[in-house]
């Protein structure tokens, strides 16, 4: 157990960026937080190095992601489809089955050392559909859980209920990676070509939809200010900022 517990987060736009990249960019920030675990094993209480924890936001180009408990069967294109609508698809090893991820949606991916924290996927689990739940409650939308099914949906238990933000993690040595997809100008037209998240009787949403028309970049940008605000508040952390143009909006804290 982390006997320092570290709940600073440094916060990272990154951007676009292609899946793959951004993936091993999450793997090498892990292997660093585990590192400094396993040289803490031989260090006394008292001498134990600080992990950081790290919260990423992204946007990618077209990608179809296949979780590891994930069906192949759930993808519906082909290769000739995937490069006719200029996709393309990767096997990962976060939970889950299959989601797409695209230009208009923002992907987050926490990076944390959970014994920071707590040590329980489930809550964590929780802890991220509620920033996402928060977050659009500030766009006026009233986002809910499914039972059994992970994520952010709307109008659950209704014969039109559909999802509006996809989960999937992994954990090792209490160490997080991946994380959510929130769909915000996202071109729906892309999840035709799968069965989303292995559901075949849910539809899927986006912020766009529901509000009737898009989001200008400013507004983007205040969705990504409401999961920052939101994360900090919910997970009791602090955020920093790694980019200098990010710096500016200072550090957020949680009261």
């Amino acid at each position: 157990m982390n006997t320092h517990q570290n709940k600073v987060v440094e916060f990272e736009d990154l951007g676009i960026k292609e899946y793959q990249s951004a993936w091993d960019y999450q793997e090498s920030l892990m292997k660093d937080i585990i590192d400094t675990k396993i040289k803490n094993r031989d260090l006394p209480a008292e001498q134990h190095l600080i992990t950081p924890n790290h919260l990423l936001l992204v946007e990618h180009p077209h990608v179809y992601t296949l979780g590891k408990s994930g069906h192949e069967e759930n993808m519906l294109a082909g290769i000739d489809k995937l490069k006719e609508i200029d996709a393309t698809f990767v096997k990962t090893n976060r939970g889950g089955d299959i989601t797409y991820h695209g230009y208009g949606q923002i992907v987050g991916y926490p990076v944390l050392d959970l014994e920071n924290f707590f040590t329980d996927i489930h809550l964590y689990m929780r802890n991220l559909e509620e920033v996402i739940i928060r977050t659009i409650g500030d766009f006026g939308l009233k986002g809910e859980r499914s039972q059994g099914e992970t994520g952010v949906w709307l109008d659950v238990g209704k014969p039109y209920a559909r999802k509006i933000c996809a989960m999937g993690v992994k954990a090792s040595r209490w160490v997080t990676l991946h994380g959510f997809a929130l769909n915000v100008n996202t071109d729906m037209r892309y999840f035709e070509y799968i069965i989303p998240c292995g559901i075949k009787d849910k539809q899927v949403t986006s912020l766009k939809r529901e509000l009737e028309r898009d989001l200008t970049p400013e507004e983007v940008n205040t969705v990504k200010s409401s999961i920052r605000k939101h994360f900090v508040d919910v997970f009791g952390a602090e955020i920093t900022y790694k980019n200098s143009n990010e710096r500016k909006i200072g550090i957020l804290k949680h009261p």
